[in-house]
């Protein structure tokens, strides 16, 4: 499938080449959608003009609504009139929304003139919720109707608004003020008596979210259940949208993505590797290096202060790297843990003593099996004393300790305050563990041998 996509794209650059705009024409709208939307996300300005004209109007607007933000701007840009109608007029609510969310003020108003006053109204009152909400991410576009209504009369019903719904495999149930009294799925619905009253098949125990609700959450409620799609509703228990698995799909690109960067120390973007420009790039790596530097002068100071210890025993510092390389490798892999486990919420801060007594006693097994090895390779292979053996196998054991328990911890801390616990990821817990590794390994050498 995927050497077929390539081909057809490959016949489409070469019809662009030559000019070829039938054959370019009958290729594209042969395409996927989504496969039409990522060929266009990788074509020149004019390129990409030429071929968002070859599309049919039905399809254009499927694929606009799939581009990345980049090529929406330039496309809206240069719209005429007509084409932005025709384009804005096709698409959901929710998408709108997405779009305006990016776009800079001038473009807003040239896509808000096309928008009649109702739906402008239903925009701002999204754009108004709380940027990650699940009121942000919904659509308006759901199937809904009254209990009192037979099985017969909501099917009619579906034939005549369903194709204008984002989906109809659910209905819901809602009384006269729109409060969400219950839900039915459409399978029950086409094998239920068409005379029967849709109260008495619906189901009343429905799983909702708040219009303000985090998407993190709203993703993990879709995970634990297997939700397809999950109403939203607003501080009175009335319908107001719907979300998507396909938007918790988005949800949760975005979220480990996000988690990526900060867990590598770079400001999180939603701009592709592509898209972003060398000082952009710069922009978002450079305020975590420039701390994680001046963090790292207190392992210069430990130093400065142990020269005396280090001149006397010059072979202590050549397993400085080890130490501290293992350190951090151990804590980085409790902290990706714990991390995890919070996100999934599986854990929280009353979990704290339960983490840590767990992590000690990995801790330990670890390090006193590290300390094995490593004493055997120190004295056999590396031909060391026993005495700086003995504090280089010591000093690896307590790290580990010190390493998990910071891993383990410090992201706890870090949710407990409202911070993302990836922040608190590799890159921070290294810094962290190294100074500590190098403070415990000479006070160990100056306790143990002879000075």
């Amino acid at each position: 499938m995927e050497k077929s996509l390539e081909i057809l794209e490959e016949r489409l650059h070469e019809s662009l080449e030559e000019n070829n705009l039938q054959e370019a024409k009958l290729i594209l709208n042969s395409l996927n959608i989504y496969d039409i939307a990522e060929f266009f996300n990788n074509l020149s300005q004019t390129n990409l003009t030429i071929c968002f004209n070859l599309l049919s109007k039905d399809t254009a607007a499927l694929v606009f609504a799939e581009m990345d933000i980049e090529q929406q701007k330039l496309l809206i840009a240069g719209f005429s009139d007509e084409i932005l109608e025709q384009i804005i007029n096709g698409l959901r609510t929710d998408d709108k929304v997405d779009i305006i969310e990016e776009l800079p003020s001038n473009l807003v108003k040239k896509v808000l003139k096309f928008t009649n006053p109702d739906h402008r109204r239903i925009i701002n009152t999204m754009l108004n919720y709380p940027k990650d909400s699940a009121g942000s991410i919904m659509t308006i576009e759901y199937a809904a109707t009254k209990a009192g209504h037979t099985v017969g009369e909501v099917i009619q019903l579906l034939k005549k608004t369903g194709a204008n719904k984002e989906t109809i495999d659910i209905i819901y149930i809602i009384d006269d003020t729109r409060h969400l009294i219950g839900e039915v799925a459409l399978s029950d619905l086409v094998l239920s008596d068409s005379e029967a009253q849709i109260s008495s098949i619906m189901n009343h125990d429905v799983i909702s979210v708040n219009t303000i609700e985090d998407r993190e959450e709203v993703a993990r409620i879709f995970t634990k259940y297997d939700f397809y799609t999950m109403p939203v509703v607003d501080n009175e228990n009335r319908l107001v949208g719907i979300i998507t698995v396909d938007d918790v799909l988005d949800i949760l690109e975005k979220e480990t993505t996000e988690d990526m960067d900060i867990m590598s120390a770079i400001t999180p973007t939603e701009k592709t590797y592509k898209q972003l420009s060398v000082l952009e790039i710069w922009k978002n790596r450079i305020p975590w290096l420039l701390i994680l530097l001046i963090s790292s002068t207190f392992t210069s100071l430990i130093l400065m202060n142990y020269e005396k210890t280090l001149e006397k025993y010059v072979v202590l510092a050549a397993f400085l790297p080890m130490i501290t390389d293992t350190g951090g490798n151990a804590g980085s892999q409790s902290a990706s843990t714990i991390i995890r486990s919070l996100s999934l919420k599986e854990i929280d801060l009353s979990d704290l003593i339960y983490v840590l007594w767990k992590e000690f006693r990995v801790a330990i097994l670890a390090g006193i099996t590290l300390a094995f090895f490593n004493f055997i390779k120190l004295m056999f292979f590396d031909k060391v004393g026993m005495s700086v053996a003995f504090v280089v196998s010591l000093t690896v054991t307590v790290t580990v300790m010190l390493a998990k328990a910071t891993g383990s911890v410090l992201p706890v801390v870090a949710e407990s305050l409202g911070a993302d616990p990836a922040v608190m990821a590799s890159p921070l817990i290294t810094t962290i563990v190294d100074a500590l590794a190098i403070l415990v390994y000479l006070k160990i050498a100056m306790t143990i041998l002879p000075f």
